[in-house]
């Protein structure tokens, strides 16, 4: 068998806000606890955000079609939800561990990662553990679960067989012990089809995952199989980032001619904005700040902000960076650079797209990403940002039909 690295002496402990929404709900209204709670978009083709353990005894699960949650669980009660309550109290939990973390990453809206090595030393790691998860619990209200280990992959699983409210530590000797019963399912990266897939293979546990050679695994998933192979071994070397280490992204233009054109300029507000969407939801990451800046031909230069709820869609921060352009934009002088910029960024895929009425605007956004994960970012963009577009990168455009009329696609991406 391939031989395998020793696995990490690092002490990694990963907090886990249990149900999030379903918590923040109850914090604000008391009544909601113990009864089943469904978080979505809430008309029938409306898909579940999230939902109580008490509706999970039906069936429920998060990404489950509104509709079939209702089935499953009639009385249940449905929320729409409030992603600025939300969000908020994500950033209190955040600050809370910030005061006392000597390095902390926000993995997502409810997840941390803390690398505590060392603190054993002085206080005792599980202690130091403890005492903080009852101290984010009394000053923010929610229930909250962590795994104690010796990398982020080995805590998050730990963190998960710890919920609901709960905490669980695997030193290093039991890291494989641990390990081996558990389902496929628990280690991160595995996702439906790679399961499914696994599953054909004979695959059911860890321990029967970890007895494949690697180098099949390889061959099977490519770079992927090896990762989840080491993963089965409980080897995870990546490093806890500091949740600073990447704050923002942002895209400017300067023109060669100062300009006073107020359309084309919201029309590139419209096209940056679009571009440095796709960045984030190609990344995995969430903004929760925009800024829009303008520097004038006499080079005084001004910028705009805004915080808003954690979100990484385009129909939701093209009108917050067009609004912030029109507030700065007053002097009515040549302007001769605009830029905008994201800021407070968050790892995590876009669950809070979930709280959306339907499901054809979000797998409209998976497909249009698909094609510029496959042809380039300039295959496929919204009609107003047109002739932004077709002023700065000379583009050639057909218009594309789809129901909403919004969208124009690159002759020949195909």
């Amino acid at each position: 068998m391939q031989e395998i690295s020793q696995i990490s002496n690092k002490t990694v402990v990963h907090y886990d806000l249990d149900t999030f929404f379903v918590s923040v709900e109850r914090l604000h209204n008391s009544k909601l606890i113990g009864m089943p709670v469904i978080i979505g978009g809430t008309s029938d083709r409306g898909v579940v955000a999230s939902c109580s353990y008490e509706t999970r005894l039906f069936g429920v699960r998060s990404g489950m079609p509104m509709k079939l949650a209702r089935r499953l669980c009639p009385e249940s009660v449905l929320i729409r939800g409030d992603m600025e309550s939300y969000s908020r109290l994500s950033d209190t939990v955040t600050q809370i561990i910030a005061e006392r973390a000597p390095v902390y990453e926000k993995a997502s809206i409810d997840e941390h990662y803390l690398d505590i090595t060392g603190m054993d030393r002085f206080f005792g790691c599980m202690k130091w553990a403890h005492e903080l998860r009852h101290t984010i619990m009394k000053e923010s209200g929610l229930p909250i679960s962590f795994g104690l280990s010796v990398n982020k992959t080995v805590s998050k699983i730990a963190t998960g067989e710890a919920k609901p409210n709960g905490e669980k530590e695997v030193p290093q000797a039991r890291v494989q012990p641990f390990l081996d019963p558990l389902s496929i399912r628990k280690i991160p990266m595995i996702g439906p089809k790679t399961y499914y897939l696994l599953r054909s293979m004979g695959i059911e546990t860890i321990h029967s995952l970890a007895e494949i050679p690697g180098e099949m695994m390889q061959q099977v998933l490519g770079d992927n199989g090896m990762m989840i192979w080491k993963k089965a071994h409980g080897i995870d070397n990546t490093p806890v980032k500091p949740y600073s280490e990447q704050k923002s992204m942002s895209t400017e233009r300067t023109f060669e001619q100062d300009t006073t054109d107020v359309f084309f300029l919201e029309q590139l507000i419209v096209s940056m904005t679009e571009k440095l969407a796709f960045q984030l939801r190609k990344q995995e990451k969430m903004t929760s700040c925009v800024t829009v800046k303008i520097k004038y031909s006499n080079f005084d230069t001004f910028s705009q902000q805004q915080r808003i709820p954690y979100t990484q869609f385009d129909h939701t921060l093209l009108g917050l960076a067009i609004d912030l352009f029109r507030k700065l934009y007053q002097r009515r002088m040549l302007i001769r650079l605009i830029g905008v910029r994201f800021s407070h960024l968050v790892n995590g895929t876009q669950q809070l797209d979930l709280f959306e009425d339907t499901a054809e605007r979000i797998n409209l956004y998976r497909s249009m990403d698909g094609i510029r994960k496959r042809f380039g970012s300039s295959a496929i963009f919204r009609a107003s940002g047109l002739a932004a577009r077709k002023t700065i990168e000379e583009l050639k455009t057909i218009p594309l039909q789809i129901p909403d009329g919004k969208l124009v696609i690159k002759r020949g991406w195909h």
